[in-house]
């Protein structure tokens, strides 16, 4: 089971990979290029007026770095630096390493989001199907991808961001909030948890999310950050929905595999 519960994995974590990656470079990478053109311009003019850099947008943890919408992280050396100072912060140089690593980034963590949802299906009792897949992938979508990003939505370098250690504990409640609020709404199924769920889900977005304090306006026109938000959102959608669709085909492709294997080992 574990052998089969693996597999299923990499099979799902390769084919979600696959496509979150195509479609990053097809409709966000162009947007996140664009963004920089404007993060450069505007890091040097705050730098001769002497005002703080402003800081470009990190991912919240390794999970969202890996998540489509967050998969454009980058250390432009004063992310997380004081002001005035330069981070030595390693990135991949532009062009294919960078196509490179950003297809490595979504393939590991689709693996390890298959290996979640096996998890979670395995909690729950279900029978891992295509349809049951598809509908905990939703789930996570929801928890993972939609519900921290009411209030940390998918960044471009350029724009003002919180410091990090404040928005990854901000994105941890909000996941595990709203993981828990799902759970009890969708499968406990009773008034009591019902109304729990809601208040989990609300918690996090009634406390707000942690936000830049930094006054300076950001050069990045605003449709060009209401555009990569918008598809980030339904990049995340994608491969959230791929990651459980393909996990339940795969665990029965293996379960059929492993049925036709049998009489040949016992005549063996």
């Amino acid at each position: 089971m574990i052998v089969r519960m693996l597999s299923a994995a990499l099979v799902a974590g390769f084919l979600a990979a696959v496509v979150a990656t195509g479609l990053q470079l097809a409709l966000t990478s162009p947007l996140i290029l664009q963004a920089e053109t404007f993060e450069g311009g505007h890091s040097h003019a705050s730098a001769a007026q002497g005002a703080p850099a402003v800081a470009p947008p990190a991912a919240v943890t390794l999970a969202a770095l890996i998540v489509p919408a967050h998969a454009h992280s980058h250390a432009h050396g004063h992310g997380d630096a004081a002001p005035g100072e330069t981070s030595d912060a390693w990135e991949p140089a532009p062009g294919f390493p960078r196509m490179a690593f950003t297809g490595l980034a979504t393939l590991v963590g689709g693996v390890g989001y298959a290996l979640l949802l096996a998890a979670v299906m395995l909690a729950l009792r279900r029978e891992p199907t295509p349809q049951a897949g598809l509908g905990i992938g939703i789930a996570g979508f929801l928890a993972v991808v939609l519900a921290p990003a009411i209030g940390l939505p998918p960044e471009l370098p350029g724009m003002g961001a919180a410091p990090l250690a404040l928005r990854q504990s901000w994105w941890l409640m909000t996941v595990a909030a709203t993981g828990v609020g799902l759970y009890l709404i969708a499968v406990r199924r009773v008034p009591l948890t019902i109304l729990g769920g809601l208040v989990l889900i609300v918690a996090p977005h009634l406390v707000g999310a942690p936000h830049s304090v930094d006054t300076v306006s950001s050069p990045l026109p605003p449709a060009t950050a209401a555009q990569f938000a918008a598809r980030s959102l339904a990049i995340g959608f994608v491969f959230w929905a791929l990651i459980g669709l393909a996990y339940g085909w795969a665990w029965g492709l293996f379960a059929r595999s492993a049925g036709a294997d049998a009489p040949v080992r016992a005549h063996g």
